[in-house]
């Protein structure tokens, strides 16, 4: 059976000894009370849940999976998934960092961060149903009307109900302007208040009886609609219709007619949603849908990246254990167990290969996650407006990284760790293969890879003309030049620097290739966000590595033995530089390779 210990040790690192985050919100007026023994406390209670409530029920909700009664159109998710949730609601885990006007905690973003990360090594499908109405809260925080937060954000906020985002139709994915859910406005009905008929598909958490109520935020047309994207509008549609007391009225028409059969991910509903007339409020201003609609699909971008972070720990856990364990052949360097027939396989060189790098994965996913919610927090509540608009900035140019590198990266760890089992890890009961079979879904949802690096090469960089990367690359640079003369930081910042060199360079080449053929961006584009996010990893790790050493110094001045912890953290750090990173130099090859290799292909492709 697998395992999971909560992170909690390398959270404290990350938030505490890289990032200062309790200096950082003395910055910040909401949360200038926040401090580190504060931070810890919410950290180990979350690990406990995680891990003690969550966890035991991944392996039988995948077994289980959620089953639909056809007649009354309800779902029932695996059994304890609904048990579980109240006890979510009852610890006060959904209304952690929400705003407090409305029964929230208030606590910093980057908290929900970290109770995230472990719910998702916990149970990722249990955890899309609270996760996906943390972001329906959010875009109706920023862009619903007064009485529509009035009804519904106070139980969003406190779990009672839950919500989902209805965008995806059978004949359009990421190209919403091809949808045609519509909506008409409800005679002698309020203002702004429409009937949506339509169907939308892959809706994760779409029905299910674990709240009283559900609500659907969906993309439709007015009927005075524009073509294409610029002619969407968004809906706030319950399942349940709310009175003004907010009480829960009569059924809204919108229906679970199937669920999707599903390589990973059993344990959530990922519903097909008809919409027959249903009653539903306008979010925002009318064709203005996507503006409103990208505050939840960026949370869920962001939330996308948590979710493969958590997978990736959790494999590295199960694997690391297993490969302590297990014995196989001799040390190719000589017997290391003389009292047993064989060594542990964790002696041989691939084995580590493997563990080392999902380890890596983790590590640097994990504080590249925490930058992010950190950067938010100032985003939403810092006074200074520079700081602010910086931090909006920064995390729209990190926003596709983290759904496409961190999520690469998971299949890629899970896929190692599964492989470190060798038979054992193909055979259900050891729950490596659900790992993977988990984490293949990250990366296509939310918007493909594929689509995330198109986004972040075409619009977040060469949209600006570089300005969002050259704010990154000063980052890079202020390190640089605070350790460049380090010669214990040399085998961290050398390579570091270099690339950060290149980036430019690479950059405006792809830039004007562009310019003469717009396929040269798509052909580029995710050998470049890998690129980039090989950059972003390689920061944070010089910076972890600039923590450890100092650390390491600081023990051995007092003739004391240095924390094991920061030894761990070089040696990662050391393996992450030497074997993942100048996958660098492969990528601008690929990416300069151009796109006729791919365009000029009709007779392959015939």
């Amino acid at each position: 059976m697998p395992i999971y210990t909560p992170p909690l040790r390398d959270m404290q690192f990350v938030m505490h000894e890289v990032f200062q985050v309790a200096d950082e919100f003395k910055a910040l007026p909401k949360h200038a009370d926040v401090d580190v023994d504060t931070i810890n406390a919410v950290l180990e209670e979350a690990g406990k849940f995680a891990s003690g409530v969550v966890f035991p029920l991944n392996i039988s909700g995948d077994e289980e999976g959620c089953t639909l009664d056809k007649a009354t159109h309800e779902v029932t998710p695996p059994q304890g998934f609904k048990e579980a949730y109240a006890q979510f609601v009852e610890g006060g885990w959904a209304a952690l960092s929400c705003d407090p006007g409305y029964g929230g905690q208030g606590l910093p973003f980057v908290l929900n961060q970290c109770l995230y990360e472990m719910l998702n090594s916990a149970n990722q499908a249990w955890t899309m149903y609270p996760g996906l109405s943390h972001g329906a809260y959010e875009a109706l925080h920023a862009h619903g009307t007064e009485e529509q937060k009035r009804l519904y954000l106070p139980k969003l906020t406190n779990g009672e109900w839950t919500g989902t985002m209805c965008l995806t139709e059978a004949h359009c994915g990421t190209d919403l302007g091809l949808l045609r859910t519509k909506a008409e406005p409800v005679p002698g009905a309020p203002e702004g208040t429409y009937a949506l008929t339509g169907n939308k598909i892959f809706i994760s958490a779409g029905e299910h009886n674990m709240a009283s109520n559900i609500v659907h935020l969906v993309l439709a047309r007015l009927p005075d609609a524009p073509a294409g994207s610029k002619g969407i509008s968004l809906f706030a549609v319950p399942k349940f219709k709310v009175n003004a007391d907010g009480s829960l009225g009569e059924r809204n028409p919108i229906y679970c007619g199937g669920l999707e059969h599903k390589m990973g991910i059993h344990g959530n509903a990922t519903a097909q949603i008809n919409i027959d007339g249903a009653t539903g409020t306008l979010v925002g201003q009318p064709h203005k849908g996507l503006a409103a609609m990208f505050v939840m699909m960026n949370a869920a971008r962001l939330g996308v990246g948590n979710q493969s972070l958590g997978l990736t720990e959790v494999a590295y856990q199960n694997a690391l254990a297993y490969a302590k364990d297990r014995i196989q052949m001799r040390s190719l360097s000589g017997t290391k167990d003389k009292s047993k027939p064989a060594d542990p396989i964790i002696v041989h060189p691939d084995v580590r290969r493997m563990l080392l790098t999902a380890k890596a994965y983790a590590e640097g996913g994990r504080a590249l996650a925490t930058y992010c919610a950190i950067l938010i927090d100032k985003e939403v509540h810092h006074p200074d407006e520079k700081v602010r608009k910086d931090s909006a900035e920064l995390v729209a140019l990190l926003t596709p990284i983290v759904k496409a590198f961190l999520t690469d990266n998971g299949w890629t760890a899970t896929t190692l760790c599964q492989q470190v089992f060798g038979g054992h890890g193909y055979i259900k009961e050891w729950g490596m293969e659900q790992f993977v079979r988990d984490a293949r879904i990250n990366m296509i949802y939310e918007g493909t890879n594929g689509i995330q690096a198109l986004d972040l090469l075409g619009r977040k960089i060469l949209g600006n003309n570089g300005a969002s990367l050259k704010k990154f690359g000063k980052l890079v640079a202020a390190l640089v030049q605070e350790e460049g003369v380090n010669e214990k930081m040399a085998e961290f910042i050398n390579p570091l620097a270099g690339l950060a060199d290149q980036m430019t360079k690479f950059t405006t080449e792809l830039g004007f290739k562009g310019l003469q053929n717009p396929d040269e961006v798509g052909a580029a584009a995710v050998d470049y966000l890998r690129v980039a996010g090989h950059l972003v990893f390689g920061y944070f790790f010089a910076r972890m590595a600039q923590v450890a050493l100092r650390e390491v110094a600081a023990a051995e001045s007092q003739g004391k033995p240095a924390d094991p912890f920061y030894q761990a953290k070089l040696q990662t750090a050391r393996f992450y530089f030497a074997k993942l990173f100048p996958e660098t130099a492969t990528l601008m090859r690929t990416a300069r390779a151009g796109a006729a290799s791919l365009m000029d292909t009709d007779a392959a492709l015939a």
